[in-house]
């Protein structure tokens, strides 16, 4: 047999087979990058006047709060976070119940809180030495005796130093709080740690200790003009040298009125700089135009796992208007969003000119917070069937 036909087949083969294409298969070795969120929600100033307790007792020294906020917790549930502005002390019965000019509100006030949905609260502005130290220290008595987180005010320079870190989500925040001042009382010599003054120079020194222990700094101030629809020059230069410190997030009041929303050059690891001037009233007794308003103000954070890049996220608000009258359940005060449902709910023991009001809160808040930006929207409505 002859082997010159196998050898032509034989090299056929091989020809063949090194002319046919081979299909490369890459495999990345980059990690895939997955997105940790949260959101955080932030209210205004959570005032208690002396009207407002008296709604609220049941008994003798036995209060319930927790029927204001019913409107809004379903929102409260759709964060991971809520926070907002304690301006009262919680000093006692002994210390009398009081509310404007010197506050001193039923523990209920504080402790209920928590039942609606809340997770921190700021306690650094005007109203904090109300009752002196002994209103500052029995407030901090109160929270700990929840599970809510606070900062602001503190027990010694130890507690002061100890910057509050949450972590949520694979994300880590720090919160600092800073007030103006406090009514022109004089904190003791030697125990300024009482009430968290703002002191830019501080300011910059507690954020670059926590810097690199975190993923992102939110600092809270309560500062600006009364009744001051926008921010006055002090607050700008604060918020700017604050910013330039490091700050990740700026979220304010004081002015009781909500005051716009800016976005900033970031200098810390955010993307861009969130900063809400004011968040105005978000429960109160003042009953004129725009400060009968408030706000729930949303805002999400992303962090990136392949490079710990944070980000600003969707940013969002939700309108509030403080109803004070009489329903079926008696005398109340009720926060009320801007949703159809509940608005109808509660109209009816509203007077023609309160719902016009309350409309009209709804439209002054939306046009005040995007004045300077575009990038705040209103949350959408809740359908009927969500709670």
């Amino acid at each position: 047999m002859s082997l010159k036909p196998l050898f032509i087949a034989f090299v056929f083969a091989i020809n063949t087979f090194h002319f046919i294409p081979l299909e490369k298969k890459l495999i990345s070795t980059e990690p895939i990058d997955t997105i940790s969120t949260v959101t955080l929600s932030f209210v205004g100033d959570l005032m208690c006047h002396s009207v407002q307790y008296n709604y609220a007792q049941k008994g003798k020294d036995s209060f319930d709060f927790k029927p204001v906020y019913r409107f809004v917790s379903n929102y409260f549930n759709q964060s991971d976070f809520v926070a907002g502005n304690f301006e009262t002390v919680t000093a006692g019965v002994r210390q009398t119940y009081s509310g404007y000019p010197n506050f001193n509100s039923p523990d209920a006030f504080l402790k209920d809180l928590q039942d609606v949905g809340f997770k921190f609260l700021f306690t650094s502005n005007n109203h904090s030495f109300d009752r002196g130290e002994i209103g500052v220290l029995r407030t901090l008595d109160i929270v700990n005796s929840t599970k809510l987180g606070q900062t602001g005010t503190y027990r010694s320079f130890t507690d002061r130093d100890s910057i509050r870190i949450i972590n949520i989500n694979n994300i880590s925040f720090a919160f600092l709080a800073y007030t103006y001042g406090v009514n022109g009382k004089l904190i003791p010599k030697g125990k300024e740690y009482l009430v968290n003054l703002i002191d830019t120079m501080k300011i910059r020194s507690d954020i670059e200790f926590v810097r690199e222990k975190v993923d992102c700094i939110i600092v809270y101030f309560h500062f600006g003009e009364e009744y001051k629809r926008e921010p006055n020059h002090y607050q700008r230069m604060i918020v700017q040298k604050t910013v330039e410190s490091g700050a990740d997030v700026i979220i304010g009041s004081h002015p009781h009125v909500i005051q716009p929303i800016d976005i900033l050059k970031s200098k810390g690891r955010i993307d861009s700089v969130l900063v809400a001037y004011s968040l105005g009233n978000f429960i109160s007794n003042q009953r004129w135009r725009y400060s009968d308003a408030g706000v729930i103000l949303n805002i999400q954070i992303n962090k990136h796992s392949n490079n710990e890049n944070i980000k600003l996220g969707k940013v969002d608000f939700v309108p509030t208007y403080v109803f004070k009258g009489t329903t079926n359940l008696g005398r109340e005060y009720i926060i009320i969003p801007d949703n159809t449902t509940y608005q109808d709910s509660i109209s009816k023991f509203m007077l023609k000119n309160e719902i016009a009001d309350m409309k009209t809160s709804f439209l002054d808040t939306y046009e005040i917070l995007t004045k300077y930006s575009s990038r705040p929207s209103k949350r959408e409505y809740f359908s009927k069937n969500t709670y």
